[in-house]
């Protein structure tokens, strides 16, 4: 049945090449048991994982039924192993997701048999688990599992049993239920090879070979046998039918990511999210383009921001004052409102709470201009201004930090050391172009003479009566400024700069349009990043399982078959999140629908589109860990943690 002669394995480590086996000789017959020991790193182990076709030797010849199989390919050694050698490993490797009956039944899937239970059922009751078919791995004992594992190894009525340590992880009693069932198998004509170091268990076998330093010590025989003549089945090695096989591992596929639930939502996170962007894009885009209209028309159209150029001109004369407000107002009949703006970090405290804000003196007039008035308490007066009063109103998350759920009104807090009493509380209203959360208002007179200094404001504010009047007002402003300063002629345009809200709103508004398309753009990209997404979870997976990789192929899987498996879960992710997605995509839509009056639609191309695009992201980036999983070396997958 098994002969080899000259064998020598080589591992390289580094520089070093390690001589594992030297040049091993050993003939097994059909129906023989045979126990093969020594002590660790005598090379058994080695020379079972060539026996099992599982590793190649680096030198010499080895046949198996006159068959020389170092011109075989590793899928011709994987039908094999299919049909004529079954494993039982010390470990059981058993997968943890399936029960006994599929544990035992797996090998069928490759040997093109289909995944019945009914044989794994009887061979379960031959080794007397016939009342736990149904319970997983971690609900039998080391025992019963090493039971399922022997019923694994004769699902395909192989003729040689591998056996790896198979009693050194079970107490004195499934040792002797094991080494029975062995004897058992071995009397009705099955060849069987154990590796063992116990003296105990080699010497149950009817003949012992001893090895020592990659070499046979001894060959003795302990008892005489017959000789069986076991009819030998030709080898069968059949071409891949991809098509005709995918719907069974899309079948496995299916049920391997039910198991893990957690790591199939994670895959099909990212198309999920990109089937979704796509259809909701195209649903909402005239209503996300609205709000953005709407959102920045709500800021102000009519408000003016100066600004004195101070990097460009040192000279403080230029600087702009707080008695710039007054004559601005005065020569310049079309400004609604105006208020210089001081701003300060500061540190404000409360007891022992403290937190870094920002304190802004303004004059009593912003509020009205910025449609901010205080949800609690009320700003400040003119009156306080000019008294320069030490009271503030502030953010909401000013309060928070500082006071919690306790009422802030009339509390005295300290800012930079000054003692400000609170008056009011701005509504809360998130980030944005200027976070009044995290702000403090004060009179501007206080904060310029008790916080900043009393010289110079930061810019000042100037409401247009009109939107139509901005732009004859911005330049009303600076030709005053520059009046008003004395700046010299040649350097008049570039002394002041004045911001104008309507004229942003017209750039913003003439980039929306581009804004939109450019949003649905990123949502079909959003996908290929789902596509990324599956290819970084399946390369995860194929870590993850790269010891069930190694199982799949000692027990009969060739590549072609390792492609599909992996392929067909990377499709079944793709597909389910496209289709949760659109269906997401419906939700999101109607739910904006009715709670902001948007309207949306969805269309049967961005459907249709969406799902075979995303179908096709899947089958893309699902080959690469596909094919990194079918590589795999079988005995280095199997030695993996």
């Amino acid at each position: 049945m098994i002969e080899i002669v000259g064998v020598r394995k080589t591992y390289q480590m580094g520089e070093t090449a390690l001589d594992v086996l030297k040049g091993v000789s050993l003939c097994i017959e059909d129906g023989e048991f045979v126990a093969i020991m020594g002590p660790s790193g005598s090379g058994k182990s080695t020379l079972m994982n060539i026996l099992g076709l599982l590793d190649v030797p680096s030198e010499g010849s080895y046949k198996f039924n006159d068959i020389e199989t170092a011109k075989m390919n590793e899928d011709q050694l994987a039908v094999l192993r299919r049909q004529e050698i079954g494993f039982i490993f010390q470990q059981f490797n058993l997968l943890a997701r399936m029960s006994a009956s599929e544990n035992v039944s797996m090998p069928l899937l490759y040997s093109k048999q289909g995944a019945g239970s009914e044989r794994a059922d009887e061979l379960l009751k031959e080794v007397g688990l016939a009342d736990r078919t149904h319970h997983r791995p971690n609900e039998l004992s080391g025992g019963q599992q090493q039971r399922v594992a022997i019923a694994r190894a004769l699902i395909n009525s192989p003729h040689m049993i591998l056996a790896d340590e198979p009693t050194g992880n079970l107490d004195s009693k499934s040792e002797k239920e094991i080494m029975a069932i062995l004897k058992k198998l071995n009397a009705e004509g099955i060849t069987v090879v154990i590796v063992t170091h116990e003296e105990e268990i080699g010497k149950q076998a009817r003949r012992l070979v001893r090895m020592r330093d990659g070499m046979i010590l001894s060959d003795e025989r302990l008892e005489n046998e017959k000789k069986l003549q076991i009819a030998k089945s030709p080898l069968q090695i059949t071409k891949s039918n991809f098509l005709k096989d995918f719907g069974i591992y899309f079948k496995q596929g299916f049920k391997t990511l039910l198991a893990n639930k957690v790591r199939t939502a994670l895959s099909m996170l990212g198309v999920l999210i990109g089937v979704a962007s796509v259809v909701s894009i195209m649903a909402l885009g005239k209503g996300a383009e609205a709000e953005i209209k709407k959102s920045l028309e709500s800021l102000g159209t009519n408000i003016l921001r100066v600004r004195a150029n101070y990097m460009g001109y040192g000279n403080k004369s230029y600087w702009l004052r707080h008695e710039d407000m007054s004559v601005l107002k005065e020569r310049i009949a079309s400004i609604k409102s105006i208020s210089a703006v001081v701003r300060e970090q500061a540190k404000a405290t409360y007891g022992s709470s403290d937190y870094d804000a920002t304190i802004q003196g303004v004059a009593s007039t912003w509020a009205k201009m910025h449609a901010s008035e205080p949800e609690k308490g009320r700003f400040f007066t003119e009156e306080e201004n000019v008294d320069r009063a030490r009271v503030a109103v502030i953010g909401d998350e000013v309060k928070k930090q500082l006071f919690g759920e306790q009422n802030a009104i009339g509390e005295m807090i300290k800012v930079n050391n000054v003692i400000f009493q609170v008056i009011g509380v701005f509504p809360a209203r998130g980030s944005g172009f200027s976070n009044l959360d995290s702000m403090i208002m004060a009179p501007l007179q206080t904060v310029m003479h008790r916080i900043a200094g009393p010289a110079w404001v930061d810019y000042i504010e100037v409401e247009a009566d009109s939107v139509e009047n901005s732009t004859e007002i911005q330049e009303s402003v600076v030709a005053v400024l520059n009046s008003t300063h004395r700046v010299p002629e040649d350097k008049q345009d570039k002394a002041y700069t004045v911001d104008n809200s309507a004229d942003v709103l017209q750039i913003m508004q003439t980039t929306i349009g581009a804004v939109s398309a450019l949003l649905s753009a990123i949502a079909a990209i959003s996908l290929l990043v789902g596509g990324i997404g599956i290819m970084n979870i399946m390369l995860v997976s194929v870590t993850e399982r790269t010891k069930e990789i190694g199982l799949r192929k000692a027990v009969g899987a060739r590549g072609p078959d390792i492609l599909s498996q992996f392929l067909s879960e990377s499709v079944v992710v793709s597909v389910v999140g496209g289709l949760i997605g659109v269906a997401l995509a419906g939700t999101v839509s109607l739910m904006v629908n009715l709670i902001s009056g948007w309207k949306t639609a969805i269309t049967l191309n961005s459907v249709l589109m969406a799902v075979i695009f995303s179908t096709v992201i899947g089958i893309i980036f699902g080959v690469y860990p596909a094919r990194k999983a079918s590589k795999l070396n079988p005995i280095d997958a199997l030695r993996s943690d």
